[in-house]
């Protein structure tokens, strides 16, 4: 959390058991969820199964365009996650930002070995104590912040992947959720100290109907409630989906909800 801001927690009780706290300079209050995804056991077994998933939309047409990644095609978005691999790997074993992958390989055939080389990097990289100081782009900077980070990376582009070939399987609810979570503690406060977004003046809560969990998100009593699964939530906080949209169910002030997730609150 930056200096001198502040976060608050609300407390509720759920039927997957404890409460976490989850920070941010928007006064990001959550309630609900159990960590469950947060052992370092889970998220590594959900980040090898992500990445496993991800490689398997690899064997037809890369040149297949990904909605939601502006002109980038599946081998694009396949070369993005690979190269981000290497990236969090050395950031754990060289313990900085610096690292700068060498183009993917262009054939085919040494590509596909390329991108599964840089899934078994990650993940060696990664089985090692969570609490194990490691460089990242906002606290904690521990091995277990790239634990749960490259889980959701690989989440979000492996849903990418099977939507643009027409096939998308489900997201995980508990570690949709811990995504949800993310953005609130992790990427709009880092949206918002690098002026891409701006504080909210009012609260908005979200409801994940599947998982029990709450999220109060700004400052102040909630104007509007969000209600949706965590899949839809996660989707939508990451731009996949729009607020409007059919799944989602609104009370309160709409239009000042969607204000406040106008954002944008992740990269």
């Amino acid at each position: 959390m930056a200096d001198g801001q502040r976060s608050e927690v609300r407390r509720t009780p759920n039927r997957l058991g404890s409460v976490r706290r989850v920070g941010s300079g928007a006064r990001c209050r959550w309630a609900g969820l159990g960590s469950l995804v947060t052992d370092p056991e889970s998220l590594l077994q959900h980040l090898s199964d992500e990445l496993d998933a991800f490689r398997a939309c690899l064997d037809g047409d890369l040149s297949v365009p990904v909605e939601h990644c502006g002109d980038w095609t599946l081998r694009d978005l396949a070369e993005h996650l690979g190269s981000s691999n290497l990236w969090a790997a050395a950031a754990v074993t060289e313990q900085h930002g610096k690292h700068e992958a060498a183009p993917a390989p262009r054939d085919p055939e040494v590509f596909l070995r390329w991108f599964e080389e840089s899934s078994a990097t990650l993940l060696t990289a990664l089985r090692t104590d969570p609490s194990t100081s490691a460089w990242t782009f906002h606290p904690p900077h521990t091995v277990g912040f790239w634990q749960r980070r490259r889980a959701l990376e690989a989440l979000i582009h492996r849903w990418d992947a099977q939507n643009a070939l027409g096939a998308c399987r489900p997201l995980d609810p508990v570690l949709a959720g811990e995504g949800v979570a993310e953005v609130f503690d992790t990427m709009a406060p880092r949206q918002i100290a690098r002026g891409r977004a701006q504080q909210p003046q009012s609260a908005l809560c979200l409801h994940a109907t599947d998982t029990g969990t709450s999220w109060v998100y700004g400052p102040g009593t909630a104007v509007a409630t969000l209600t949706a699964t965590a899949e839809q939530m996660v989707l939508l906080l990451w731009g996949r989906t729009i607020g409007s949209d059919a799944p989602f169910s609104w009370t309160g002030d709409q239009e000042a909800g969607l204000r406040i997730l106008a954002g944008p609150l992740t990269p």
